[in-house]
């Protein structure tokens, strides 16, 4: 695996709501913050208050192996009550993209969360650096991190709409 080639991960969940309702939800920046172990803050930046195209935030992130960073994100692609995108730029360009989808199903609706590595540098590069021959370990390693706060964020809307199951 290589970060050239822009690793992409994926998560779903079936969430007993409306279209409207997760939209409502996925669409709220702070979500991923209360859910996530590494994302610790997220605020709208020029006067921007919701998702819209062009909107900017800012997130604050912490990590063990990393330190603590803040990176701005721009929403590049809104299709309401559906599909919301929105690219990390770093100093050296689009570091990922991430996304949030919503679609309709028989009971309720499927959630998504994706995230795309690249295709321009991020703090992930210097260890991929320093260490040419582990680059599909790192690659994998962080694809785990965020498969598991992609996890936690999707049990996070899930939750705001059904009440955990008991034993």
């Amino acid at each position: 695996m290589r970060y050239r080639d822009q690793p992409t991960i994926e998560v779903s969940q079936r969430v007993s709501c409306t279209p409207e309702q997760a939209w409502a939800v996925v669409t709220d920046i702070g979500l991923p913050a209360g859910a996530s172990d590494e994302l610790d803050s997220v605020e709208w930046l020029d006067g921007a208050d919701h998702v819209v195209l062009g909107a900017r935030f800012r997130g604050t992130n912490q990590h063990s192996a990393m330190g603590a960073w803040s990176t701005e994100c721009e929403v590049i692609e809104v299709e309401p009550e559906r599909r919301w995108v929105w690219q990390v730029r770093g100093p050296l360009g689009v570091s990922a993209t991430w996304g949030f989808e919503v679609d309709p199903a028989s009971s309720g609706v499927i959630v998504r969360q994706w995230a795309r590595m690249g295709p321009d540098p991020s703090g992930l590069n210097a260890a991929i650096t320093a260490m040419p021959e582990k680059e599909g370990r790192i690659i994998a390693n962080r694809l785990v991190e965020w498969e598991r706060n992609m996890r936690a964020n999707l049990s996070a809307v899930q939750a705001k709409f059904e009440a955990p199951q008991e034993d």
